[in-house]
């Protein structure tokens, strides 16, 4: 189906332990989307809540058909979560959300309007940071910095998992097979015709976040060691530079010694030399180990995620 039919679209809410945000997230999303005049469904994936988040979602279900759940066996992370969802969405488009309205759903239209003019993928671009800490903005824009420095591909600058996805590039992004996902990475890297729709991003209304700054560090990880190799040939480049130092170094030591004759070493040099050896090897055996630790748990084929139970996916609505 192109855009310009009447088409389907598919809302991926991926919720945990968020039984304060359900219900005023469907007050507010529900309206526009019945206003957009076009089939629809608003699919849950509960990654593991141990609240009344599930109960919650089902309750609303009664009122509303278009609400579907899938609920993962346990936390399996948002990442995971969200392929779930784009494994069991059935829209044309698809939209991903958070369920805290700091993605204002008022931008889905505006997302369908760029959608029907032939873009692919229509992300939402943060104008400014201003609902973040001081600390969070200046780590989230090292970040970008850093990944868009490494990487071969692009990642849009203050851009989240806010976005509308074509089903072409939903399909293709469920053949990826990898379990350690970083999925705005994903999106960018299938390509096809993106565009950025610029938006203010409002403070969380409800509930609290689950996010941590060791949890934002792994996920910055995953990142960069998901899309680029050059941390591992950085490591080979400063390998080889100070190789070549301590090749320079010792052969002055014997020039040195045949001219001078042989004098005893300075016991802080020498200390300085080996600490600093020691650090650059244990620093190159931590950039190793993280590749290979992924490599480690690629090649279990463990699944990506595990279902426990599925609720509403026997037809689908139109709103007129």
């Amino acid at each position: 189906m192109t855009p310009d039919q009447k088409h389907t679209l598919s809302v991926l809410v991926p919720v945990y332990n968020e039984e304060q945000a359900v219900r005023p997230f469907l007050e507010r999303l529900v309206p526009i989307l019945a206003e957009l005049g076009c089939h629809y469904e608003i699919l849950f994936i509960d990654d593991g809540s141990q609240d009344a988040t599930c109960a919650i979602i089902r309750l609303m279900r009664e009122q509303n058909p278009c609400i579907k759940l899938i609920k993962l066996s346990r936390n399996f992370g948002k990442e995971r979560a969200l392929s779930a969802g784009l494994d069991y969405c059935t829209g044309d488009a698809v939209i991903p959300i958070d369920v805290d309205l700091q993605d204002p759903p008022e931008l889905i239209g505006e997302f369908i309007s760029k959608w029907r003019e032939g873009y692919a993928v229509v992300y939402g671009v943060r104008r400014n940071r201003d609902s973040d800490s001081f600390l969070k903005r200046i780590t989230a824009s090292l970040f970008y910095r850093l990944f868009n420095t490494l990487s071969d591909i692009q990642m849009p600058r203050n851009a989240g998992d806010f976005r509308l996805i074509d089903r072409r590039v939903v399909e293709v992004l469920k053949t990826f097979p990898e379990r350690n996902r970083f999925m705005k990475g994903l999106f960018t890297w299938v390509g096809f015709r993106q565009v950025g729709v610029p938006y203010t991003r409002p403070p969380r209304l409800h509930g609290k976040t689950s996010w941590n700054y060791w949890r934002l560090w792994n996920f910055a990880l995953d990142g960069i060691t998901g899309f680029t190799t050059l941390p591992l040939r950085l490591c080979g480049y400063f390998g080889l530079l100070v190789a070549a130092l301590a090749f320079i170094y010792s052969f002055l030591l014997i020039i040195r010694t045949l001219m001078l004759g042989i004098d005893v070493p300075g016991y802080a040099s020498l200390m300085v030399v080996v600490l600093f050896l020691g650090g650059v090897q244990m620093f190159t055996f931590g950039i190793f180990g993280e590749y290979l630790g992924r490599l480690y748990m690629e090649a279990k084929q463990r699944p990506v995620y595990l279902v426990e139970e599925t609720s509403g996916f026997d037809s689908a609505v139109e709103v007129e």
